[in-house]
């Protein structure tokens, strides 16, 4: 057995060869800094972060139990779920190759053989059995690292699914914020416009009363019904809006659109508050960018295993048990076995295998150039939120002094009107400014609540 042992060592060491490409992930230029987010520092990819619950940074005890639902109801993260579990499966299977292989099997038969078969013997019966009992084991020496490269490709394939599983959660649950933000902003335009109702209420009561006392003429009355009834119209119309969303929020938590409900909520959310410096370790934690890249590593592994391909394949059979015509099979003179290597080596294939590796080299290009594009768009991503974010905090400052103002407005011409100063178009035009300047303040507050959601859902989860 020693004198033996250097020629296992050498199998061993060969069976340790790998002819895959060395790994690296694809080489991307990234900018020095953020344009609207500083500082920016350069950082390794961080996927495996902690991503915790960021919806609690907005206060909402209602949207945090709508979040946790996601997790046990949505169908849509149970497929991803499941689709991890297949990975999982591959890969085990293609990993299963590296070890030896055994099977026990067994075969009984009654056979009859014509009496013309060429070279028969006269001595051979016209009926006999053929029974057989036995083990086979076999093992291939991996020597070129095929069966390894498309194990190890098998594990990254899993890896790059259980990032899609995490990508698919992130999603749902931003996907979740924002029709929940939706929601609640058209409670608030629908709380202004319910408001604007009364008060073109009484401004048509008004217009009537001077109206009948002959100080008004009817256009002012037709006038402060059209605005009446235009604030109707538009409440229906969020009325249906808020329907839409509803529907929606109940889709991603997997509950029938029929048997779900949320109460009608008008306060107002505090905006979270984000850091300074938002580092880019955040924006590699996405788990859409760690799939690109396992998938990269999984296409690499796998021109290894094309290019072994080219080579001998070497195995070694077993082969043991007992064969008889009769059933009394588990004798001494019925045993049998067989030992020995096997080698294989292809010679002719009209070029099957070099369009194997052609093809192999052009998935890994394919999914380097993939890559790149997943890193290029998580970078305008984090741009285009960031930018939503400050300039809708000038438009809000700007909006809130045309509301205040639109406001100042309406009140003095109604007083105005009153007094038969002013006509009641002059009215109507403030009561128009005030209202779309209220809308458009609200219309901003939303959405910079859903730009906050952009910018997490950008960053992987957040920025804590």
């Amino acid at each position: 057995m020693i004198r033996h042992s250097p020629v296992l060592i050498a199998l061993w060491l060969l069976s340790a060869c790998s002819l895959a490409p060395d790994y690296r992930p694809p080489e991307l230029a990234t900018p020095a800094a953020y344009k609207e987010v500083t500082p920016w520092q350069a950082a390794q990819p961080a996927d495996a972060l902690v991503r915790g619950p960021w919806w609690e940074c907005f206060g909402d005890a209602t949207l945090n139990g709508l979040e946790t639902q996601i997790e046990s109801g949505n169908p849509d993260l149970a497929a991803a779920a499941a689709r991890y579990r297949e990975a999982q499966a591959v890969a085990a299977q293609a990993a299963a190759g590296l070890a030896p292989q055994a099977v026990l099997a067994g075969d009984l038969s009654a056979n009859r053989q014509s009496k013309e078969r060429p070279l028969r013997g006269a001595a051979q019966p016209n009926n006999y059995g053929a029974n057989e009992v036995g083990a086979a084991a076999g093992y291939e020496f991996d020597f070129w690292g095929r069966i390894a490269n498309q194990a190890a490709a098998g594990a990254a394939t899993a890896e790059a699914r259980a990032a899609d599983l995490a990508t698919m959660r992130l999603s749902l649950q931003a996907a979740l914020a924002d029709q929940y933000f939706t929601l609640r902003g058209l409670d608030r335009q629908a709380a202004l416009l319910d408001d604007s109702a009364t008060a073109y209420q009484k401004a048509l009561d008004l217009t009537e009363m001077l109206f009948k006392g002959r100080i008004a003429p009817g256009i002012d009355v037709s006038r402060a019904r059209t605005q009446l009834e235009s604030v109707h119209a538009q409440r229906a119309d969020i009325a249906l809006r808020r329907a839409a969303a509803e529907h929606a929020v109940a889709v991603l938590v997997g509950k029938p659109a029929s048997d779900f409900s949320l109460p009608v909520q008008r306060s107002a959310f505090a905006l979270p508050a984000i850091p300074a410096g938002i580092p880019s370790a955040l924006l590699q934690r996405r788990p859409d960018i760690a799939a690109a890249e396992r998938r990269v590593a999984a296409a690499n592994q796998l021109v290894g295993a094309a290019k072994a391909a080219f080579y001998p394949s070497l195995s070694l059979g077993l082969l043991g048990g007992f064969d008889s015509t009769r059933l009394s099979l588990l004798s001494l003179p019925d045993a049998i076995w067989s030992i020995g290597p096997g080698i294989s080596l292809p010679l002719l294939d009209g070029g099957r295998l070099d369009a194997e590796e052609a093809a192999s080299y052009a998935r890994l290009n394919e999914a380097g150039a993939n890559y790149r594009s997943v890193v290029l768009n998580a970078f305008r991503e984090v741009e285009d939120n960031a930018a939503r974010l400050r300039w809708l905090e000038q438009e809000g400052a700007s909006l809130d002094q045309a509301a205040d103002a639109a406001r100042q407005t309406l009140d003095a011409v109604t007083a105005l009107y009153r007094q038969g100063i002013a006509s009641y178009l002059e009215v109507v035009t403030a009561q128009q400014a005030r209202l779309q300047s209220e809308q458009a303040q609200l219309d901003v507050q939303t959405r910079r609540l859903l730009a906050d959601v952009g910018l997490i859902r950008a960053l992987g989860g957040g920025w804590s």
